[in-house]
């Protein structure tokens, strides 16, 4: 039976246009299809536990509007616990716009609105919430404050937090101390770290730079390669992980998806190497659909995919 998880983060509506190149700056392309999904990668991630067979409860911050009504809803109809979704009358709902190349490489600018007035005040009356979790899941679409108040605690109350490091910003000694696991991509690894990633190799000492920092375990995410495990509690130990070979479509909500196969299978009782695994075939699968939430994988769909 697998333990409770507790996401906390960020709700958005992604606008999405398919175009064949991104714009360049000043730029002007004539784009094709547009659709709306919800997303943000605290939503994407508690909906990714949950299609994943985890018990996941979800703690965001929405607007008091269409945007907000409709991802409550939808939330609840993923099964996920929206006990602890709190309305804001005074700010909008997230938005994110993001634009996707044939190549499936996307550009994404956020306008945050009540994502950013997610404060540890809030935090203060989900407290039933954190502690009943397992473990808890982060990013960082909210406000930096309250991903550091709720490390804090959970870290005191023996919690295991999970945080990806997106988007890419400076992190304190203290929040990584915190730290069960960081999922960082190479962009974030080489700015939290200082190293630059070129090869295996590299990303193996920035994963290294990171731990001494005071994470227990650091999984940095390559793309279509796969991931890269340092466990620096077994001798300095590096796992490369390879991905699934597919066709990507669309990678929007990839780090999502893997983030949240990976806390389901670590919920589940398996070694973190496994758990890599089982997080990297989500991923991969994720990858050849449109969309954030739309491409969520189930669980039986993860369970029978093997890499041919």
């Amino acid at each position: 039976m697998s333990s409770k998880i507790l996401v906390v983060g960020s709700s958005n509506t992604d606008m999405v246009i398919k175009t064949n190149h991104l714009p360049r700056p000043g730029e002007t392309v004539i784009g094709g299809t547009f659709f709306m999904n919800p997303g943000g990668k605290g939503a994407n991630q508690a909906v990714a536990i949950a299609r994943l067979g985890g018990s996941v409860s979800f703690i965001c911050k929405t607007g008091s509007d269409i945007f907000g009504h409709q991802s409550q809803q939808l939330f609840e109809e993923e099964g996920i616990d929206t006990s602890y979704i709190f309305s804001d009358d005074q700010h909008p709902s997230g938005v994110a716009l993001i634009t996707v190349d044939e190549k499936a490489e996307n550009c994404i600018v956020v306008a945050s609105g009540a994502n950013a007035n997610l404060l540890p005040k809030d935090l203060l009356l989900a407290a039933e919430a954190i502690n009943q979790a397992d473990i808890i899941l982060m990013q960082l679409e909210i406000p930096m404050d309250t991903v550091e108040y709720v490390a804090d605690i959970a870290f005191k109350a023996g919690k295991k937090v999970i945080l990806n490091p997106a988007p890419a910003q400076p992190l304190s000694s203290s929040l990584l101390h915190n730290l069960f696991i960081i999922t960082p991509n190479e962009t974030e690894a080489e700015m939290i770290s200082g190293v630059k990633i070129t090869d295996d190799a590299s990303a193996a000492e920035a994963a290294k730079a990171i731990a001494a920092m005071g994470v227990q375990y650091v999984v940095i995410t390559l793309g279509a390669k796969g991931a890269l495990i340092y466990a620096k509690e077994n001798g300095d130990s590096i796992d490369l992980i390879p991905s699934p070979k597919v066709e990507a479509v669309d990678t929007t909500a990839a780090g999502d998806v893997f983030n949240g196969g990976l806390a389901i299978a670590l919920s589940e009782g398996r070694s973190l190497k496994d758990a890599v695994c089982f997080a990297c075939k989500a991923a991969a699968i994720s990858v050849t659909r449109e969309g954030a939430q739309s491409s969520v994988p189930y669980r039986n769909e993860v369970d029978v995919f093997f890499d041919l």
